[in-house]
């Protein structure tokens, strides 16, 4: 290792405020799938900035959509408005299928806090007065989204927090309906549960939780953050699981790499705010939505959605056909899984790992999630499959 990675690495320690730690590689560029340190290594990327890079590093389409906008108009504020971000919620709604509205923001704690507003509104409204989430579920860090999040870990020391939330254990039908009553406004749910490990819904869960709303009268909200535009094979994975939210939040994979977050609001729930409930003076910004059309756009024209499904159903059961002590399992859908351990060493693999070349991420002690850019190959999967044995026998005997 240069001593330039040290030096970044200290440098960074001393200037910024410590909940990150100090992360443990410093990154130059990145190309398609790879990226590269201060010290030209090559890294194939698995995790694309936490299922963020949607067309990997350095996509031609988002350079060019990018620069060219950042040319023509950057910023206008919701003062004004600008073509790209009607366009932008005009095409959002048209790939979802449901008439609604639109809000863009920068994040997706900014647009969970957005569906949170949005549903104190509609509670006050009709007499509601709490909210329903599910327990490890992740919706943010800011306080609203954390008074959602079901992970104690991160809530306790933060709390008390402004809204009543009641957690039942994801994936049980009869704890929720119990749960949900005509008292209930809203119902916040992933799909796929991201940061507990990538955890789908059992069958027949969601569409539960739709009846469980209709019959009470709570919104459903369903987190797309991480499980949208493209990542398990559709463009938002509650089409594939076969029921309509009525809010639905998105971020993350939209700008492919730029910050962008989105609300979608259908029938009454794209209407209960007025005039002034709420505003992101960056929301909207030209140069995301240019990125966000480049995400679209390509997706659309490389027919991605196709290839994510079948890279990723290579990539599963790649990992399936490994016999490793160390390796229980894998679990999740299309380019968006976790390898499965039997003990507690993802923290290891994940270190081993980026010794071999590949960048994972130890998202629960004993599962390593992968979320690799969509235009990832399967001569680059196969590299990582014929590599993860090795790692793993590494992090086992660390």
């Amino acid at each position: 290792m240069s001593a330039e990675q040290p030096d970044l690495r200290a440098r960074f320690e001393a200037a910024f405020m410590p909940n990150y730690g100090v992360p443990p590689l410093a990154l130059a560029r990145g190309e398609g799938a790879r990226v590269w340190d201060l010290d030209g290594r090559a890294y194939l990327d698995l995790i694309g900035g936490i299922a963020v890079n949607s067309l990997g590093h350095a996509h031609p389409a988002l350079v060019r959509a990018v620069s060219e906008q950042v040319a023509t108009l950057a910023h206008t504020s919701n003062l004004y408005l600008h073509e790209p971000e009607v366009r932008l919620a005009e095409r959002l709604l048209g790939l979802l299928g449901t008439p609604g509205r639109v809000f863009l923001c920068n994040s997706g704690a900014e647009a969970n806090e957005c569906a949170l507003k949005i549903a104190i509104k509609y509670g006050k409204t009709h007499g509601r007065t709490y909210f329903v989430a599910a327990e490890n579920g992740f919706h943010g860090r800011t306080i609203g989204a954390l008074s959602l999040t079901g992970k104690a870990s991160i809530r306790e020391q933060f709390g008390p927090f402004p809204v009543d939330v009641r957690f039942v254990p994801y994936g049980d039908a009869d704890a929720l309906k119990s749960a949900v009553t005509a008292e209930c406004a809203a119902v916040f749910l992933e799909p796929t549960q991201g940061e507990a490990g990538v955890v789908p819904a059992p069958e027949g869960y969601l569409t539960a939780a739709r009846e469980i709303c209709d019959a009470t009268g709570a919104l459903l909200v369903a987190d797309e953050i991480q499980s949208a535009i493209g990542r398990t094979g559709h463009w938002f994975a509650h089409q594939a699981d076969g029921f309509t939210p009525d809010l639905l939040t998105l971020a993350k994979g939209l700008g492919g790499g730029m910050p962008i977050g989105a609300v979608a609001g259908f029938g009454a729930a794209g209407t209960v705010f007025d005039k002034g409930d709420h505003g992101s003076t960056f929301g909207g910004n030209a140069v995301s939505c240019a990125a966000a059309h480049a995400v679209l756009d390509t997706i659309e024209a490389d027919g991605l959605l196709a290839h994510v499904r079948r890279a990723g159903a290579h990539l599963a059961e790649g990992i399936a056909a490994i016999d490793h002590p160390l390796l229980t399992g894998v679990r999740g859908r299309g380019l968006w899984l976790a390898a499965l351990l039997a003990e507690p060493k993802a923290a290891a693999v994940q270190a081993a790992a980026q010794r071999a070349g590949f960048l994972v991420n130890a998202v629960q002690p004993d599962a390593i999630r992968l979320a690799p850019p969509l235009v990832i190959g399967t001569d680059q999967i196969d590299s990582f499959l014929t590599a993860f044995p090795a790692i793993l026998t590494e992090a086992a005997n660390a």
